[in-house]
Formats: structure tokens, C-alpha cells, sequence
């Protein structure tokens, strides 16, 4: 990163499609600076096989998926468990300096989970930390719908994407390439 550059907050927020794609195509345009950028994604299992993380990969972006899936297809131990596992992998990845650009995807859907209790295994408390006191070379990179009041408060920089038209509404399923 440029000398004397601040590292970056950024969210991407809302019901809309695109929140990880703009992720995505900040971290291409950042490895073009030739940064050294992280991505990972807290709902999104390792199981799946997701367009996103093969392409990133290609250009030498660490992907991983650090979730089991999205909340209504896993018990509630079972995702507390996985967000246990996932905070401290998210919290090192800020912190150790190594990256110029981190992206936690899907971070803000995990903290706004109120069907069962998160705060003991991904505590908003240590997020604001996080948030306050990354390397200062650090662009960090929020995405995920229902972003925390705080954490937008925090932010340089919040984007809400809303949809005016999607064509889920239509019946059609997550499309590949598109979705995923």
C-alpha cells in the first residue's frame, strides 16, 4: 500500500444481490496493485463449490469458507460451533498485518442472527475492537445483509444495496455463475 494511506473500513449492506460481488471485484482491483488481500466467508460452507473462491484463488487470494451453511438447513449448536471456530481465523487475519486488504464476508448476517444466542462465540464487543484498532495499512471489507448499527457507525464507508427487481421473485433458483 501507498506510504501514508489509511487503511479502510467498508460495508456492504442490504436485501440486494451483490454485496460479495463488489467484494469480489474489490479484491481483483487490488490485487492488480499487486495487494495481498484474505476472504472469508462466515456462512458459506466448505463443502460447496463456489465460482468466487476458484477464481480469487487463481490470482493468489486466500479463500475460505469458515461456516456450514446458511442458518435454516443446520441446528443452532451446530453454527454457534462454526462461528466459535470462525472469529479467532477472522480476528487473525485483520490483525496480523499480513493482509492489505481483508475481506469478512457475510459477517454482518452472522452478527444479526437472533434465533439463537452468538454473542458469547463472535461477541459484537470484539468486532468494534477489531474494527478500532486493525493495522493501520489495513482495508478491512464487511459484507452481509442487516449491518449492525455500530459497525456502521465504524465504517468510512457504507454501501445498501436494495433490489428493485430480482428474479427469485419470478421462481427462478440461484443461477450458477451468478449465485455462486
Amino acid at each position: 500500500m501507498k506510504k501514508g494511506t489509511r487503511g479502510l473500513t467498508l460495508v456492504y449492506t442490504g436485501d440486494g444481490k451483490g454485496k460479495t460481488t463488489a467484494a469480489v471485484g474489490l479484491a481483483m482491483r487490488a490485487v492488480g496493485q499487486e495487494m495481498n488481500v484474505c476472504m472469508l466467508q462466515f456462512i458459506k460452507s466448505p463443502t460447496r463449490n463456489y465460482g468466487e473462491q476458484r477464481s480469487l484463488e487463481t490470482l493468489g487470494v486466500k479463500v475460505e469458507q469458515l461456516g456450514i451453511g446458511f442458518t435454516w438447513t443446520k441446528t443452532p449448536e451446530e453454527h454457534r460451533e462454526a462461528l466459535h471456530a470462525a472469529w479467532p481465523k477472522a480476528k487473525e487475519a485483520v490483525m496480523s498485518g499480513v493482509y492489505d486488504v481483508v475481506i469478512l464476508d457475510e459477517l454482518n448476517n452472522a452478527l444479526a442472527i437472533q434465533k439463537f444466542p452468538i454473542d458469547d462465540v463472535l461477541p459484537l464487543a470484539e468486532v468494534k475492537e477489531m474494527i478500532r484498532n486493525k493495522p493501520s495499512h489495513v482495508h478491512l471489507v464487511i459484507t452481509g445483509r442487516s449491518a449492525h448499527s455500530e459497525i456502521k457507525e465504524l465504517a468510512d464507508l457504507v454501501s445498501i444495496i436494495e433490489p428493485e427487481k430480482h428474479y427469485y421473485d419470478e421462481g427462478i433458483p440461484a443461477v450458477q455463475g451468478v449465485e455462486y
